[in-house]
């Protein structure tokens, strides 16, 4: 990549819609770099994503301890996992190596962080809490996979009728179902991550019943290709609901982790998860049913009248 070539950031941002402002002026500008570099040395993506989940396990570890500066040397690290988390997305759109295992590597990435993070919460207050906060960390654990799953759903389908099929790592269950069966039980490795993620998207699914019936349409109807006028509609009713998308990922659950941990109180996260995040998902889920439920009539009818966005 010579320096006349080098891509601009804008260029490996998924879109300005989908992008939070942390990471608009913080991680994304970091991940650029550590792109640039990592291509320069013949670092792959999924190497760099590997590399990430390493690094947020470390950081996990971290946080078992008393220690202030123990903690915050996990905070430096959970950082730095998620720069790299965004340089390998923004690599493999710079050099167009995008693969079906980068995106499973990269959906499991966060499991790996906070799985780590909550088992060292876990043995922390274990001789205080004993399986109280077994519980309370399991129960977190079921939530926040949920949240992170929808998030990522709601975003990749903003995406799909913003850019097109090419701009969105949208999936479904049909056609990887199919790939799933393909996969010889000879790569077991390959095989189990496509399970995984054939389950993770069947959930993502059965839990938007709405948005699945007005995709149904689109495929039907109209061959897989949303029409024009509905793409600008439907990217005007859901950008406002993107603020759910980023705060149900990384960066405001990171910030409570963070205060909760340092101020020694890690168990505030937990309820954090369980009440306020799990507030604003139900919320989220419900306004894109609702507009999925509404559009689906324009949809069948061909009659934009129905999508009068006062309503």
């Amino acid at each position: 990549m010579s320096t006349q070539n080098k891509p601009t950031l804008e260029s490996t941002l998924k879109s300005r819609d989908t992008e939070e402002f942390i990471d608009i002026y913080i991680y994304r500008p970091m991940g650029y770099w550590w792109a640039l570099l990592f291509h320069k040395i013949g670092v792959t993506p999924n190497q760099i994503t590997i590399a990430s989940i390493f690094i947020g396990i470390a950081s996990g570890i971290c946080f078992y301890f008393t220690d202030f500066w123990i903690n915050l040397l996990g905070v430096f690290l959970l950082i730095w996992a998620n720069t790299y988390d965004s340089a390998d997305g923004q690599l493999a759109r710079m050099t167009n190596q995008k693969s079906a295992l980068g995106r499973i590597l990269d959906g499991a990435c966060g499991d790996f962080w906070f799985a780590s993070i909550y088992i060292a919460i876990v043995f922390r207050l274990w001789p205080e809490w004993n399986f109280w906060i077994l519980i309370l960390a399991l129960f977190t654990g079921y939530c926040h996979t949920k949240q992170a799953a929808m998030a990522d759903y709601y975003r990749n389908i903003h995406l799909l009728f913003l850019k097109g099929k090419n701009g969105s790592e949208l999936d479904n269950s049909k056609d990887l179902a199919e790939k799933y069966e393909l996969i010889s039980w000879k790569n077991p490795v390959m095989k189990f991550f496509e399970f995984m993620y054939l389950n993770y998207t069947k959930r993502q699914e059965a839990e938007t019943p709405e948005l699945q019936r007005m995709l149904n349409v689109i495929n039907t109807k109209y061959k897989g290709e949303a029409p024009s006028w509905f793409c600008k509609y439907f990217r005007k009713k859901s950008l406002p609901l993107l603020k759910y998308t980023n705060m149900l990922s990384f960066n405001l659950r990171s910030i409570v982790l963070f205060t909760s941990v340092l101020l020694g109180y890690p168990w505030v996260y937990f309820v954090f998860e369980i009440t306020i995040m799990n507030a604003m998902l139900i919320y989220m889920v419900e306004r894109y049913e609702h507009i999925c439920y509404k559009f689906r009539g324009g949809l069948e009818h061909e009659d934009d009248a129905i999508f009068n966005l006062n309503k």
